[in-house]
């Protein structure tokens, strides 16, 4: 029996070779945690809970992945792990495409050397299951890493369009009126506009990478205090008996860290709340709480229709709406989850089959002090400030020209 991370209870069926694989966990992890920290630019800069990320629910899902009898054919299939992986790395570190795709390939390195050193001798088709699993895994968190930065150029694009047009109305009126004028003084006057509202311009544009790179307009403000996950979980299902709402059953270890209590328990709230609409009428819902390599993971789990694999990656967009499933509409319950989670620095994934039921997972930084403020990831050149003041010296320009 061994335990299956995306369903939060032990299992049988597992073959001997997945046995050994989760045998072997913890120095595969410290294997290619060292090799992360040597080879990829970044990585030694990052705390470890931050370096390691979800990658552990991926390893768990590789056991099922190689096991005949499991319903599990890829270690990606029936959740978002992967994607949630490739968001953390674009939201939470400084790493580029190179970067993620090398992490996966230290990755699947750690796996064989670790199980060549210990005397494993895994069948081809085991190698190729797990080769195949990683590749996948990679190829979809470098599609949601190009997607999170592509949501940021967006942004940064609508808000430098709606925020730029008043300076660069009094600069355009600016250089018509020194171009109708023949008196000096008044061109002084007007010129000395246009150079107070370009310097306007210039601080307008670094005040606006700095809060968009860093997505902060989607963060909540934090109040950071020690307490127990496992009892604000216990709390939570309390809460939802008292009003009748069904069966809610708490499990795990008691885990101390620090988060923001009220913005926890708004994300579980959600998440209980979503579980008991969609889940099976009459059935259990369950929380679970875990820690693994300094970070802690809150499952909320129903049995009910799973989520269509198409309708998935959707169902974090604000007011989604899934009108196919027996109860129509997602409403923001999940985005504020998922925003809840990447304020802590961490993120929320979802694991959804007919055979397994539905769970998601708040997973984050058990001390996430140093991560709700992390770093914000570094963009394109044509995005950096320097490149967006060049633009607008440009603009600057054909309004002179005009």
């Amino acid at each position: 029996m061994a335990w299956a991370a995306d369903k939060n209870v032990f299992v049988e069926g597992l073959s001997e070779e997945a046995i050994e694989l989760l045998s072997m966990r913890e120095a595969v992890f410290d294997r290619w945690q060292a090799s992360a920290r040597g080879e990829i630019e970044g990585a030694a800069e990052l705390l470890a809970p931050a370096l390691t990320d979800n990658l552990p629910s991926l390893y768990d899902n590789l056991a099922e992945a190689i096991s005949p009898g499991m319903a599990r054919q890829t270690a990606t299939e029936n959740t978002t792990a992967a994607q949630s992986h490739g968001s953390e790395r674009a939201r939470l570190t400084r790493f580029g495409p190179d970067e993620v795709l090398r992490e996966y390939q230290l990755f699947r390195d750690a796996i064989r050397d670790v199980a060549h050193e210990r005397g494993a001798r895994w069948s081809p088709e085991t190698w190729a299951w797990i080769g195949r699993s990683i590749e996948i895994a990679a190829r979809e968190s470098l599609r949601e890493f190009a997607a999170t930065h592509e949501a940021l150029r967006r942004r940064l694009a609508a808000t430098l369009s709606h925020d730029m047009r008043a300076p660069l109305s009094v600069i355009a009126t600016g250089l018509q009126l020194i171009a109708l004028t023949n008196d000096l003084g008044a061109a002084q006057v007007f010129a000395d506009k246009i150079k107070h509202q370009t310097e306007r311009l210039d601080e307008m544009i670094g005040e606006l990478l700095d809060a968009l790179t860093a997505m902060r307009q989607e963060s909540r403000p934090l109040a950071l205090s020690r307490f127990d996950m496992l009892d604000l979980a216990s709390k939570v299902a309390d809460e939802f008996k008292k009003e009748g709402s069904g069966a809610l059953a708490v499990s795990g270890e008691v885990i101390e860290g620090y988060w923001c209590a009220a913005a926890m328990r708004r994300a579980l709230e959600n998440l209980v709340a979503n579980a008991i609409k969609h889940g099976a009428p009459g059935g259990e819902v369950a929380i679970t709480v875990k820690q693994e390599r300094g970070r802690v993971s809150v499952s909320v789990h129903n049995f009910g229709p799973a989520i269509p694999a198409d309708r998935r990656e959707r169902i974090f967009g604000y007011l989604a709406r899934d009108v196919g499933l027996s109860v129509a509409g997602w409403g923001i319950g999940l985005p504020s989850a998922q925003s809840v989670a990447e304020a802590h620095g961490g993120s929320v994934l979802v694991h959804s089959s007919d055979e397994a039921g539905t769970t998601f997972t708040i997973d984050a930084p058990i001390d996430c002090r140093p991560f709700s403020t992390a770093q914000s990831p570094s963009l394109p050149p044509s995005l950096r400030s320097e490149g967006l003041t060049r633009s607008v010296e440009k603009a600057l320009i054909v309004i002179g020209d005009s």
